[in-house]
């Protein structure tokens, strides 16, 4: 749990990413009170899944240097959010206020992940520990599990409903993630996916099944719940215009 908290406060440097990268290519200028507003997000959000866990022990045992790799690695899905914007903005242009499907974006995405997924597999195998040549191996116990046949028992309860499940819920939140980001743009897209961060450490305060021993809600949890809100309400707030009455 530690560790996924950790992860939870390292990822909310997504944020950061995509202020930066729609600066550069987007030539976006955000306002003072959007830039704090994604500033108390994050620190909603830190304050929610660090309070009462171990996040520095989890930093320190993670190292350093892959800490900041972890950190890197987000400039690409942020570059990934913010390239999906641009071809969201230039098909409005090109089909004269038509839009690109939601679904062929999606598709495309989800194809070239999987091919790179595939070419990286000689590297990937290595750095899970996995012999390149037991790699068939792995795929077809896992695929067993996954369909909850053969003789594994052992780690695939609730399979293959609860993978289904997960795939369906996962697919439409990224369906609606996209959709969001097509009607606004990738920061508010961020900032609205940041409320899954709450609801799944709430979600593993229930009693639900398979999930183990329920855990307890972080001592700051409320107070991160409140800066979030908080920080989300700052974005969103439109300064008055100021209007010079005419004289005649």
């Amino acid at each position: 749990m530690e560790l996924l908290f950790f992860l939870k406060c390292i990822l909310q440097t997504f944020l950061v990413w995509q202020l930066l990268l729609s600066v550069i290519f987007l030539r976006r200028r955000y306002r003072v009170n959007q830039l704090l507003g994604c500033f108390l997000v994050a620190v909603g959000v830190i304050i929610t899944v660090a309070s009462g866990s171990s996040a520095g022990a989890s930093m320190k045992e993670a190292g350093i240097f892959w800490t900041l790799l972890m950190i890197t690695s987000f400039m690409f899905q942020a570059a990934d959010t913010v390239l999906k914007e641009i071809i969201f903005l230039d098909a409005a242009r090109q089909l004269k206020g038509g839009s690109v499907d939601l679904f062929v974006v999606n598709s495309y995405g989800s194809a070239f992940q999987a091919l790179f997924i595939f070419l990286l597999l000689p590297f990937l195998s290595k750095l899970w520990g996995i012999p390149f040549n037991q790699l068939p191996t792995y795929l077809k116990d896992g695929a067993a599990c996954f369909l909850n046949i053969g003789s594994l028992s052992t780690g695939c309860d609730g399979a293959p409903l609860l993978p289904v499940l997960f795939v369906m819920v996962n697919m439409a939140f990224n369906i609606s993630l996209l959709h969001l980001l097509k009607i606004s743009s990738a920061v508010v897209s961020c900032l609205a996916s940041t409320f899954s961060v709450p609801l799944s450490v709430y979600a593993f305060t229930l009693p639900l099944p398979y999930i183990g021993v329920a855990s307890s809600l972080p001592p700051g949890f409320v107070g991160g719940v409140i800066v979030l809100f908080i920080g989300l309400l700052v974005y969103c707030w439109t300064p008055p215009v100021r209007t010079t009455p005419a004289f005649d």
